[in-house]
């Protein structure tokens, strides 16, 4: 599974409110008339994001089954019932950058709420023995690590969405904890 995670902001001169009701509006059509190879998406606000420029932030996650769904998912994102949605709140952007990630350990549930934390794995360290690691630390309960692909995106090479968004567990080799505020819960895979 691959997630397309859009960061992004609206024009000072848009209020926040109405921002967050076009986004969940765009998702909400993306729901009523999902592209082939889509399994959900969410929105969440963030109080701020170092990659980001300052203030508030908007996270998005976009969940497919692979390159040919996140071609669909481009396409469909902007015609049909999607394109006036996608175009009005588009159009209150001032800012925004992507990334891809592929899911590598865990269920790829998005989180309702909660925290996910950013951080990469250090140099040498083998990838199975870190994904070990994440699995001791991660628990039983349903967690999920994404890994950003081929360096697109402007994170850490790894997010982790840990069980119930709880941070209580130590993370391993966390950078950033950031916490994920709801704006729209979406359909889940």
């Amino acid at each position: 599974m691959l997630a397309y995670v859009f960061w992004h902001q609206p024009r000072p001169d848009v209020a926040g409110d109405e921002y967050e009701t076009l986004l969940g509006a765009f998702h909400r059509s993306l729901a009523a008339a999902p592209p082939p190879d889509f399994h959900g998406s969410a929105a969440y606000r963030l109080a701020a994001a170092p990659w980001a420029p300052p203030g508030s932030v908007y996270e998005d996650w976009y969940l497919v089954s692979g390159s040919v769904g996140l071609d669909r998912l481009n396409d469909a994102a902007v015609t049909a019932s999607r394109q006036a949605p996608h175009d009005s709140v588009a159009a209150r952007a001032a800012w925004g950058a992507a990334g891809l990630y592929r899911l590598r350990e865990g269920t790829g549930r998005l989180p309702s709420g909660g925290s996910a934390l950013w951080f990469g794995k250090p140099a040498g360290l083998p990838y199975d023995s870190f994904y070990r690691e994440v699995r001791g630390t991660a628990g039983s309960a349903p967690w999920s690590l994404w890994g950003r692909q081929m360096v697109l995106g402007p994170t850490p090479e790894f997010c982790l969405h840990p069980p119930s968004g709880d941070l209580a567990r130590p993370a391993p080799r966390a950078t950033v904890a950031i916490a994920l505020e709801p704006v729209w819960p979406g359909a889940r895979p």
